[in-house]
């Protein structure tokens, strides 16, 4: 009505996509901890911190899961194709592993370093230079840890979850590092805490690794969803009243999605449009009760192919 009197069209307001946000949201990242890195390894140098140099490489490694962030969103959310018939998420479980043996690696190196060093006498204690940079560090890396992590829950992008926590792996490592630096500044003679710090740092690192390499893995040699999961699709399944059993229920991760297949047994002498019916309410109701599914395969069996209660998955 509007537009036929002002002949002007309404337009709705364009939505960002996944991959869009994505992308912003890394962007944003990747320039705080090239700054950041920048600041800690300046900082180390001139305040002679071995802790901070080491936390500053740390922000470094930061800048290459975000460029593998931003290049492979490009392509885990193209549809599926003849070659990639389910989709492309599984790059981005590609991703979210690289980021952890990327963060492994890091905290394996700065412990190896720090733990070589620790007999060494300090020339001298760090400069408050050093405390200053620490302490911008961890407000930073904390704020941007909580925007990334809040946008990846609601996204469910598991890379830009993984990235969230190598910001706050970030902001945690340089707490000892703040309190190393410090303490070694008021007490010079325990300048070994700076060192003992970058050990801290390492340890850090290397645990954020493993929280994020395990699910990866698992998803990549297809672990199934937990028990009580495969319980709930089975008794979804059996609202349909047709449904006399519900068997090898399979399940896979694609990134943060669930393909489902399994078996139902329904009476034998229904014809085979009344056996898609009830297979395709099944399929309905599964995908509509527990949405981080992506997709349900129903396989319909007889009678005769029921499995004895005991053997039933």
């Amino acid at each position: 009505m509007v537009e036929e009197e002002t002949g002007e069209q309404i337009v709705a307001p364009r939505v960002a996509s996944k991959e869009q946000v994505v992308r912003k949201v890394t962007w944003v990242g990747l320039f705080v901890n090239l700054f950041l890195a920048g600041l800690k390894f300046a900082a180390g140098v001139l305040g002679k911190s071995q802790a901070l140099v080491a936390d500053a490489i740390h922000s470094l490694t930061d800048l290459t899961t975000d460029a593998a962030v931003i290049a492979g969103s490009h392509y885990w959310e193209r549809p599926p194709d003849d070659d990639h018939p389910y989709g492309h998420k599984r790059l981005e479980t590609l991703v979210t592993a690289f980021i952890g043996i990327m963060l492994a690696a890091a905290g394996i190196g700065i412990g190896w370093k720090a733990v070589s060093t620790l007999q060494h006498t300090a020339v001298s204690a760090p400069g408050w230079i050093a405390v200053l940079a620490a302490f911008v560090s961890i407000i930073c890396k904390e704020a941007l840890y909580r925007w990334t992590a809040r946008t990846g829950k609601r996204l469910k992008s598991t890379a830009l979850a993984a990235n969230a926590w190598h910001h706050r792996t970030d902001a945690l490592s340089s707490l000892p590092v703040l309190i190393a630096v410090t303490g070694a500044r008021l007490f010079p003679s325990w300048s070994f805490l700076d060192r003992v710090g970058a050990v801290v740092v390492s340890i850090f690192i290397i645990y954020a690794s493993l929280k994020i390499i395990w699910p990866a893995i698992s998803e990549l040699i297809d672990a199934g969803v937990p028990a009580d999961t495969r319980k709930k699709i089975r008794e979804i399944a059996h609202k349909n009243e047709n449904v006399q059993q519900v068997h090898d229920i399979r399940t896979r991760y694609i990134s943060t999605s669930v393909q489902v297949d399994l078996h139902i047994v329904v009476q034998g002498s229904l014809t085979v449009r009344q056996g898609h019916d009830i297979a395709d309410d099944v399929r309905r109701r599964i995908i509509a009760d527990i949405p981080e599914i992506l997709d349900v395969v129903v396989h319909v069996d007889p009678p005769e192919r029921a499995l004895p209660e005991q053997d039933l998955q």
